[in-house]
């Protein structure tokens, strides 16, 4: 009885070391994405890169803007995908990341502002984004469209304090991009807000009918595929661009965002 014992231990030891020995090894991209519509274009090419590589494609959720490139940064995950080249390269040089690098462009989500009333009126407050890019994007917008000017440098990097003109004497308020459409939709001493396309369409939000003007599609602001440089030419991250711009996936985001996502390649 005792011998038996001693040889189920020893076959239960021998059979966990052989999974560890597996599991261990199991190839996985780890992906980081917003969710709208970023994880749900991931979805899309799952299934595909999982039988052409024989790896997993593990879609990590996040829900802000700064963690995806932290996460990127230490190893958590292997790429990421939600934000464009001005930001990452903003974000990069503000927290001293040297090796993240953009591969590839997959879409462009136009920014659009959001209404109340029929018409903007003296004395509105409007919400915009509080990063260093998206705010300088956001009041890009609202200048192309009549309602502010701007200082003719660095337009790009612009805060409200680069406002040079105001005629309906607007207020503005700078809140993290995730809180604007609650703000926008809850809070009644706002009747504005420029709100990013992936937010709007969380908070059903459609850029295309409730937005009061968007971005056009020549907008420079693509959606990008980011990585440590040291990983650019990695065989799975090549395998998932293919995919990402492959004929399926326009279709799809032509298909299910109808202009409110827009495909570049």
């Amino acid at each position: 009885m005792r011998k038996l014992v001693g040889i189920l231990v020893v076959l239960v030891l021998v059979v966990g070391g052989v999974l560890y020995y597996f599991n261990a090894g199991e190839d996985v991209l780890r992906v980081g994405a917003t969710p709208v519509p970023h994880a749900e274009i991931l979805e899309v090419v799952k299934e595909d890169f999982e039988k052409e590589t024989g790896a997993t494609l593990e879609i990590i959720e996040f829900n802000d803007y700064v963690q995806p490139n932290l996460a990127l940064d230490d190893g958590s995950i292997d790429a990421n995908f939600f934000q464009h080249g001005p930001y990452l390269e903003s974000f990069s040089k503000n927290q001293g990341l040297e090796d993240l690098i953009s591969i590839a462009k997959i879409h462009v989500e136009p920014m659009g502002f959001y209404l109340k009333s029929d018409e903007v009126q003296e004395g509105d407050t409007i919400v915009i984004p509080n990063d260093s890019t998206n705010e300088g994007r956001a009041l890009i917008l609202l200048e192309n469209n009549g309602l502010i000017t701007l200082e003719e440098e660095e337009k790009l990097t612009a805060t409200v304090q680069n406002i040079i003109g105001n005629p309906l004497n607007l207020k503005f308020v700078e809140l993290d991009a995730a809180y604007l459409p609650r703000t926008y939709k809850e809070d009644d001493t706002v009747n504005g807000a420029v709100i990013n396309t992936n937010y709007a369409i969380q908070a059903d939000l459609n850029p295309l009918t409730d937005a009061l003007f968007i971005e056009g599609s020549e907008s420079p602001y693509a959606n990008i595929i980011t990585v440590k440089e040291e990983n650019k030419d990695d065989d799975l991250i090549k395998t998932l661009i293919e995919l990402l711009q492959s004929q399926k996936v326009k279709d799809f985001i032509n298909e299910k965002y109808k202009g409110a996502v827009v495909p570049v390649f």
